[in-house]
C-alpha cells in the first residue's frame, strides 16, 4: 500500500466540533476501505490566501493514510461533493512522518528572533 497525506479546507461556518466530527467520518470510512490512518491533525480556523465560494477563512485538518489508491479515489469524490469540504489535497509521500507538522509546532513558538 502506499502513503498518503490528506489536507482538507473545511466551511468557516461549522464549529471545530464538527471538523472533528467530519473527521472521524472520513476515518471509518477509510477503516472500511481498507486503508489505516496514522496521524491526524487539526490546523485551526485560519485565513485562506484568496477567496474561494465568498469564503476568507476555513478550517484547516491533516490526515496520514496508508492505503490503496481506489480508497484515496473514493475519498476524494466524497470530497467533491461534500457541502462541507471548501478544498482539498491529497499528495503521495514515500514515508509518513509521525512527528507533530509545521504547522503545529508554530502553535506558541516563543523562540522568534526580532
Amino acid at each position: 500500500m502506499a502513503y498518503y497525506e490528506h489536507v482538507l479546507i473545511s466551511r468557516p461556518d461549522i464549529s471545530p466540533a464538527q471538523v472533528e466530527t467530519l473527521m472521524e467520518e472520513l476515518t471509518d470510512f477509510l477503516k472500511t476501505q481498507g486503508a489505516t490512518v496514522g496521524k491526524t491533525e487539526y490546523w485551526g480556523l485560519r485565513n485562506l490566501s484568496y477567496p474561494i465560494n465568498k469564503q476568507r477563512k476555513g478550517h484547516y485538518s491533516l490526515l496520514n493514510i496508508d492505503g490503496p489508491a481506489e480508497a484515496i479515489t473514493e475519498l476524494e469524490r466524497r470530497q467533491r461533493i461534500s457541502d462541507d469540504t471548501i478544498r482539498y489535497m491529497t499528495v503521495r509521500v514515500d514515508q509518513l512522518d509521525e512527528e507533530p507538522s509545521a504547522m503545529m509546532g508554530r502553535k506558541g513558538r516563543s523562540d522568534r528572533k526580532d
